[in-house]
């Protein structure tokens, strides 16, 4: 098992499959390394993949006397690009990672090189929120009820009836403080003004039916950020790395492909 200290001490987990160009996998708001199962093992035939759990999230430390903040998370995940000795990586953050990525890709741009955004928006005031039936399925994430609104809403019904394995990867496991943590971390984040700033060649992906994370906030996003590319994909939701495998896999390798890091 591997674990990288953090600035403040905090142990943050990690593992590493694969061969190539290293590629760091951020995964959502209080899911964890699991939540990239269907998808890493793709990904590590191309790439030396980094799979890492945020602070309060599966086998890494949880502390909650203290605020998090995107900051902070990138903070995380350089701790671990550190421990690795590995000066500069592909990253792909999904939801609430990719706010953290853009936070790492916007403050430490020496240290990205491809850029993947998947799912995910700019935060503050420019974000589309999403609707009010969504943000009540989040707050009931640790209820029968709620597990199921949210399964739906990261699947089409059908395909999340029929893959109850992966539906249980992306349902909150973390502490409840933890969770709540990661909540205020994504609403009070505001990257709209950093956006410019990003250096990094970014692909923006999203599915068209995503109501967790609006579509709308994709194409701020490809605005926002110069030369920024984005994939949509017809009749997917939140959680399209599963449903729309192998599409969308193979558009980011593709895409990580035509800007290696030599």
């Amino acid at each position: 098992m591997n674990h990288a200290i953090a600035a403040d001490g905090t142990r943050l987990w990690y593992d590493v499959h694969g061969a190539g160009e290293p590629l760091l996998l951020i995964h959502g708001q209080s899911l964890d390394h699991e939540m990239w199962e269907g998808v890493y093992t793709d990904l590590a035939e191309h790439h030396r993949v980094v799979r890492m759990d945020l602070r309060g999230t599966g086998g890494s430390d949880a502390p909650v006397d203290g605020p998090y903040s995107m900051e902070l998370l990138a903070g995380d995940a350089l701790a671990v690009l550190d421990d690795l000795g590995i000066d500069r990586a592909h990253v792909y953050g999904f939801s609430m990672g990719g706010k953290v990525a853009q936070t790492l890709a916007a403050s430490a741009p020496e240290r990205v090189g491809a850029l993947v955004l998947g799912s995910t928006a700019p935060g503050g005031d420019n974000e589309v929120e999403r609707p009010h039936h969504a943000s009540v399925a989040l707050r009931k994430a640790n209820t029968e009820e709620g597990r199921v609104l949210i399964a739906h809403l990261f699947y089409t019904p059908e395909w999340a009836d029929s893959h109850p394995e992966t539906v249980a990867r992306i349902l909150p496991r973390n502490p409840l403080r933890a969770q709540r943590r990661h909540y205020e971390a994504s609403l009070k984040h505001d990257g709209w003004d950093r956006l410019p700033l990003i250096q990094a060649p970014t692909l923006v992906v999203h599915g068209e039916d995503d109501e967790l994370t609006p579509v709308a906030n994709a194409e701020l996003l490809a605005e926002r950020i110069p030369d920024a590319r984005t994939l949509i994909l017809p009749g997917a939701r939140h959680g399209y790395p599963h449903e729309a495998a192998p599409k969308a896999t193979e558009a980011v390798v593709d895409f990580l492909a035509d800007h290696p890091l030599s």
